[in-house]
């Protein structure tokens, strides 16, 4: 998924402030939300989704494109910016604004407004033969993003010819791991905290049964080497 788009404005209910109206100034773009910002209430809230829209995954955006300004990282897509930039300390601050920038645009296509359920069949059959019975999966997922420790990520993955599940500390993600991302949640605090607070297991549950975004996971796999 590349960020290097013309100019793409936020949400029509969304902050103007979150578009970069710098012209021709910036590398990578904020991309538009693929919704309306209170579509996902009351799983997520329309301030949550604002708040981490507009003011986390522009951060990320914009001091992105102010480390790289000038050079020549300015020209790469931004998956090949993160897979330049991974485990290289000189070039940590550059790879955590990419990775953030990537995960978090990453992370609102794995929601929808008419997301959650049970999965379609075509994906259940593929989740039943990694994880085993019909809810396994989603038992194991959100075991294992309650339990993961701190700021991070869960992911539904590819890897190789079986799916599972994979947990990444801070800006970590699959991209530097040889797997293919099919799904995300984000696990920072500032994704759930004005709505749960510390339950995070709560949001976790919600999200699954209501907003996750099956078609986008399918539409992944689907194009999965």
């Amino acid at each position: 998924m590349n960020l290097k788009t013309s100019k793409v404005a936020p949400a029509a209910d969304a902050d103007p402030s979150a578009a970069d109206h710098t012209a021709g100034a910036a590398a990578f773009e904020l991309p538009k939300l693929p919704y309306a910002t209170a579509a996902l209430a009351p799983v997520i809230s329309e301030r949550t989704v604002s708040i981490h829209y507009t003011k986390h995954q522009k951060g990320y955006v914009d001091k992105l494109n102010a480390l790289v300004a000038g050079t020549p990282l300015a020209d790469l897509p931004l998956e090949t910016l993160v897979a330049k930039c991974a485990g290289k300390p000189e070039l940590v601050q550059i790879f955590n604004n990419a990775a953030q920038a990537w995960n978090h645009a990453f992370y609102w296509q794995s929601l929808s407004p008419a997301g959650g359920g049970s999965p379609p069949a075509s994906l259940q059959s593929r989740l039943q033969e990694s994880f085993g019975e019909s809810d396994a999966f989603e038992k194991q997922l959100i075991a294992s993003a309650t339990k993961h420790f701190g700021s991070g990520w869960a992911w539904l993955v590819k890897d190789g010819t079986h799916l599972r599940i994979l947990t990444t500390a801070n800006a970590e993600n699959p991209l530097t791991k040889g797997m293919t991302p099919l799904l995300t949640i984000d696990l920072w605090e500032h994704a759930y905290y004005l709505d749960y607070q510390n339950r995070r297991e709560d949001h976790l549950k919600e999200l699954l049964a209501k907003r996750i975004n099956w078609a986008f996971a399918i539409d992944n796999l689907d194009k999965a080497p």
